[in-house]
């Protein structure tokens, strides 16, 4: 088995990528990127997760995380776990919704594809691992420019759901832990 994609060190920090099966738009909508705020900050609260730097893009979600003491791979598990149960009820929940059955059927056709019910995000986060502070600068960088290369923003900081306003002296929507 691969040891490239695995959480192998919990002192270090980790890029980790979560990818929203088929690559769905899911978090266009600002109901769906606050659940996984509220789900992010309860892991910091409760269960030892560090977050060092974050995006939400609208199909994928980008952080730089460590740990204080709880394996790093049960946090990101239980993360998208619950992620994904809550992010399910809220879709389901959502009439007003424009896409909600088209995501609904896609992610359980993805889902009957692994034997579950349902699959929100893709299986892997492809958790890297941070050894220099070159390579953490540069997904540093990276994570922070993906809303401006993606269009959506000109300036970094003014993407609201990301860390890169900490990084210039505003106060963003996580309790982050500079790098």
């Amino acid at each position: 088995m691969s040891k490239k994609y695995k959480f192998l060190d919990n002192e270090k920090p980790y890029f980790v990528t979560f990818t929203v099966v088929n690559w769905i738009d899911l978090f266009t909508r600002n109901v769906y990127k606050d659940i996984f705020l509220d789900a992010v900050r309860y892991c910091q609260q409760n269960k030892d997760l560090n977050v060092f730097a974050w995006v939400i893009m609208t199909n994928h979600v980008h952080m730089i995380v460590g740990s204080r003491g709880n394996p790093l791979s049960n946090i990101m598990r239980d993360l998208k776990r619950h992620t994904s149960e809550k992010l399910h009820i809220a879709l389901e929940a959502n009439k007003r919704e424009s896409r909600r059955e088209w995501m609904l059927w896609l992610m359980t056709r993805a889902g009957s594809k692994l034997g579950l019910k349902f699959q929100l995000w893709q299986p892997e986060s492809h958790p890297m691992e941070l050894f220099s502070p070159f390579i953490a600068n540069q997904k540093l960088r990276y994570l922070h420019q993906n809303p401006v290369k993606a269009g959506f923003v000109s300036n970094e900081i003014d993407w609201k759901y990301s860390s890169a306003g900490d990084y210039h002296g505003r106060k963003g929507l996580l309790e982050i832990m500079l790098i």
